[in-house]
């Protein structure tokens, strides 16, 4: 592995433990490309938190976004997670335009603007978190169209529901709202009411609407993953720490603005271990069942 890749295994090692420990139950001679997929991914998340302003974050992602569309960056190897990614893209010919469009799906994040509703969230979450699951796919397939792109597009949708309920905490210290606004004006309530109040009594229904969203979208992702390639399951593994997340979240006494419905990390590593244990047996036949990830 050069140091490249070496250097994007330690960036999700450190700052993506879930995705890391997921990463080591898929075919050892594709890892280094999950590897650079996933730091270029922990990329885009982290603009936000090292910039001060918008705009140094704008010109962060437009760099990115020129150099997946190959306008004039030259050598790339002074950015190792740079030259990681464009290796994987040339050998596994992955399309590039999903991952463009990811950089700009993050633009939303430099800003404090509200969710406008659930439709664009949803556009958003396929962008960032489905296209993820796809990319992963793909990289798993070496390149072949695995077909798993509804599968990852309900995927997306219930892990980002779950990420967005998980850092609600972190988010709405920065007077950031990324819960959608119908969904609050269902529940009477709006984004500067979430953001004055800690107990506006809306808030927890907000959250037990979404959370029901994301349990509906795992069970279409079951269903669109019904038959998928053994070797490209691993792709979607993170997947079963989204039901667990989802009980926490629905148990009595759940704080949206404190609580952490994220396991110890022994759980976590538990949890892939019994769900990838529970893949490879139904592999043998060839294909995997996604419910065998999303059941808990």
């Amino acid at each position: 592995m050069s140091d490249a890749f070496l250097h994007c295994q330690e960036q999700v090692r450190a700052h993506d433990p879930e995705r890391f420990a997921a990463a080591l139950f898929a075919d050892p001679a594709h890892r280094p490309a999950l590897m650079a997929l996933y730091a270029f991914h922990l990329e885009l998340v982290r603009v936000r938190e090292v910039v001060r302003d918008p705009m140094p974050g704008e010109i962060r992602l437009q760099w990115w976004r020129d150099l997946l569309q190959g306008i004039g960056h030259g050598d790339v190897h002074g950015h190792p997670v740079a030259d990681a990614l464009l290796q994987t893209v040339e050998h596994y010919r992955l399309p590039r335009a999903p991952l463009v469009a990811m950089t700009e799906a993050r633009v939303f994040d430099l800003y404090d603007d509200p969710m406008p509703d659930l439709g664009t969230f949803e556009g958003y979450a396929g962008e960032t978190h489905g296209a993820l699951f796809q990319i992963a796919a793909l990289v798993l397939a070496d390149g072949a169209d695995p077909g798993t792109g509804t599968l990852a597009g309900h995927a997306g949708v219930a892990e980002a529901i779950v990420a967005v309920i998980r850092a609600l905490p972190h988010h709405l210290a920065r007077a950031q709202v990324y819960l959608p606004g119908d969904v609050l004006e269902r529940h009477g309530t709006t984004p500067s009411g979430i953001l004055s109040n800690r107990d506006d009594p809306g808030l927890k229904a907000v959250v037990g609407e979404l959370a029901a969203h994301a349990t509906h979208h795992l069970e279409r992702a079951s269903e669109a993953g019904a038959t998928v390639p053994a070797r490209v399951a691993p792709a979607f593994l993170t997947l079963s720490l989204v039901p667990p997340a989802l009980a926490k979240i629905r148990a009595a006494g759940y704080e949206p603005w404190s609580s952490d419905p994220t396991p110890p990390r022994m759980a976590t590593l538990w949890r892939l271990w019994r769900a990838a244990r529970r893949m490879r047996a139904a592999g043998k036949s060839g294909s995997v069942p996604i419910s065998t990830v999303t059941r808990i």
